[in-house]
């Protein structure tokens, strides 16, 4: 049995392959240079290949698939490649992480546009009749960790975010999105979109009050804009990726919540319970 993990040298593919490899499952991290992975079992893919993807999909278990941040063309590109591999080698199973897009709230000004990369990646698969499984988060407890984030919560005791105060979001950790990814790779019982996260969701000022728990000291939460925000992390992403960033946050700023809907969670359809944090706070600090 061998399952194929886009984005292994990443945060979300990474866990999932150490969790795979560790439960005794074979996974092989599909890269474009396998040689470079050191010891780790991987596959040769080229994303801009729908070849190279069909020869890496071929007699697999399961694919787990986790676009790239590159430019939106790029990505539709990929996107379609992957659908069309996956149509040709018929893997008995795959995994799609939106990555915190939202692709199960028509109504909502999160929801993706039915013509972007993911949104295009999940209908071709659907189409092709492949066993499919989206889960589906929305912010990361990692995002936390950003030094722009983190720094000013350790130094002055202000948690700065392009969020409002009060707007309820469904924080995740990268590691909740491997153990639920890992769990629909094996159980193909559960299709279609399981969210991952709180349930309900947590607010900035709920944040802070657990940033302060965990520091023992007072942590206030400072709502940013996103555009702000977006200057604040250019330096480290680069005007690309902050751009893509800046827009996610704008559309955020027009909704009442990012919330997973209870009733395709992962707690209701798995059993599966996401990290709160301040467990996923001691986590990281043990």
């Amino acid at each position: 049995m061998t399952y194929v993990i886009h984005g292994a040298t990443g945060a979300q593919g990474g866990p999932l392959l150490t969790r795979l490899t560790q439960s005794g499952h074979r996974a092989v991290a599909a890269v474009r240079n396998p040689s470079a992975m050191k010891g780790v079992p991987a596959v040769a893919v080229d994303n801009a290949s729908v070849e190279s993807l069909a020869q890496a999909y071929q007699g697999a278990d399961g694919v787990f698939v986790h676009l790239p941040v590159v430019a939106e063309a790029d990505r539709l590109t990929y996107a379609r490649n992957i659908a069309q591999a996956v149509a040709r080698a018929r893997p008995a199973r795959v995994v799609i992480s939106p990555s915190g897009w939202v692709v199960d709230e028509p109504e909502s000004p999160l929801q993706n546009q039915p013509d972007s990369a993911i949104a295009t990646l999940i209908r071709e698969i659907q189409q092709a009749g492949i066993s499919l499984a989206v889960v589906a988060p929305r912010l990361f407890f990692e995002n936390l960790l950003n030094p722009v984030v983190l720094g000013p919560v350790k130094s002055d005791g202000i948690l700065r975010y392009p969020l409002r105060p009060d707007f309820p979001v469904s924080w995740a950790s990268h590691l909740d999105v491997a153990e639920v990814a890992e769990r629909l790779l094996l159980d193909h019982s559960v299709t279609g979109v399981v969210g991952v996260g709180q349930s309900p969701g947590m607010t900035g000022t709920e944040l802070a009050a657990a940033f302060a728990g965990h520091l023992n000291r007072p942590v206030a939460f400072s709502s940013l804009t996103p555009e702000a925000f977006g200057d604040m992390i250019a330096p480290l992403f680069g005007a690309g990726a902050a751009a893509g960033v800046v827009a996610g946050y704008q559309a955020q700023a027009q909704a009442v919540a990012n919330a997973i809907n209870p009733a395709t969670s992962a707690q209701r359809l798995l059993g599966l319970a996401p990290r709160t944090l301040p467990q996923w706070l001691a986590e990281i600090s043990a």
